[in-house]
């Protein structure tokens, strides 16, 4: 098949998703065409089966911000005409899903080209629930020629705020042999110089990632268990960096706080990690904490949103309640206090992540939906 995917080429689980998916299709014989304003965040590598088209921002004074909605589906239009296109697949609802429709309209005179909308989250929670957005966001997901779902809690947070409860629920995934634990004692030993533990943190560091709280739970650990060596790894970068910097500072933590910024392959980071805290304020999914687990690192997550579907209570890591940053340092302090412990929970989180979420599982299921939207009748054929 020839697929177009369009993502927000940026830090953050639905450009990481999307850039991942395409290129599992691209190496079981899709083509895939990435259309957006960036190469995508893991995107690195493009070749024959795995191309990449820029969307050109058009910058005139009458415009305070450059419709990018509209530019996008006139360049979708002109790689469907040009490539053949048998299907897109738009990852987050606006504005990919509403650009789609347009190109799909316009395109509707020579050929039907049907597309796939996958929600990511705050596309539903956040900006598509605003009541300026709410309209247009239930629009573009009704015309969506199938809807999938990240986690069964955002298909059903969809129902419930938009009514549309025809949405297929398809997990985040990892590649099993991408995401392994692998030894690496240079990095190791750059991170923790004198042997410490060390908890680690992924995100694009977005007010709801809320970091700060991994560095009260870390000074909590202090507290409770001073001689016990620890340093905190932050991997990202984001908004919320700057006061996290400086309440790393204000607890007397700068030395063994490290903000390492966007890392390129974030599984020799986890493969070096003893604990991942992800303690957001919401979690559609939870995509580091599954990465983690396939790294053989246990969780510790808020309880909140999809990340009970990902995260096994007691097996692979624990949930706690959010802000409570008091029982994230007792938790965390229990894990890494216990080597047997923390390798039980690291291997049950392997198999886990290996058995439920691998790509050997969840990519089919996309080209299944893929192949079953070419087959269908176009929306509004009235047949």
């Amino acid at each position: 098949m020839n697929i177009g995917i369009t993502v927000f080429p940026t830090y953050g689980g639905s450009g990481i998703v999307g850039s991942e998916l395409g290129r599992e299709l691209s190496e079981r014989g899709h083509t895939v065409h990435f259309i957006s304003y960036a190469l995508p965040t893991r995107l690195c590598r493009l070749n024959e089966r795995l191309q990449f088209h820029q969307v050109d921002l058009f910058d005139y004074p009458l415009f305070e911000f450059p419709p990018y909605d509209l530019a996008l589906a006139s360049k979708i239009l002109e790689v469907a005409e040009s490539q053949k296109l048998d299907v897109l697949h738009m990852h987050y609802a606006i504005p990919h899903a509403t650009a789609a429709f347009l190109a799909r309209e316009m395109y509707m005179p020579r050929r039907y080209l049907p597309f796939v909308t996958t929600l990511h989250g705050t596309d539903i929670t956040l900006v598509g629930s605003r009541k300026s957005f709410l309209p247009i966001t239930r629009f573009s997901i009704a015309q969506s020629d199938a809807v999938t779902a990240i986690s069964q809690y955002l298909a059903d947070e969809t129902c419930r705020t938009f009514g549309n409860c025809a949405v297929e629920v398809i997990p985040n995934f990892i590649n099993a042999h991408d995401y392994q634990r692998r030894d690496n004692a240079t990095l190791r030993a750059s991170l923790a110089p004198d042997g410490e533990n060390l908890l680690m943190h992924v995100s694009n560091f977005r007010p709801v990632k809320r970091i700060t709280d991994c560095i009260h739970a870390l000074a909590q650990i202090r507290e409770q268990k001073p001689d016990l060596r620890v340093r905190l790894v932050m991997c990202g970068d984001g908004p919320e960096r700057e006061g996290a910097e400086a309440l790393a500072q204000d607890y007397g933590l700068s030395d063994d706080v490290l903000f390492v910024g966007q890392v390129p392959n974030i599984a020799d980071y986890l493969s070096v990690a003893d604990l991942l805290l992800l303690l957001s304020e919401t979690e559609s999914f939870g995509l580091a904490a599954l990465e983690a687990m396939a790294c053989e690192v246990p969780v510790i997550a808020t309880r909140v949103g999809g990340l009970p579907e990902v995260v096994r209570e007691g097996e692979t890591g624990y949930l706690v309640n959010l802000g409570d940053t008091r029982t994230v340092a007792e938790r965390a302090i229990e894990i890494i206090s216990d080597e047997k412990k923390r390798r039980e929970m690291g291997m049950r989180g392997r198999a886990w992540a290996v058995e439920r979420f691998n790509t050997e599982r969840v990519i089919p299921l996309y080209e299944n939906l893929y192949e079953r939207i070419r087959r269908t009748e176009p929306i509004g054929s009235g047949k």
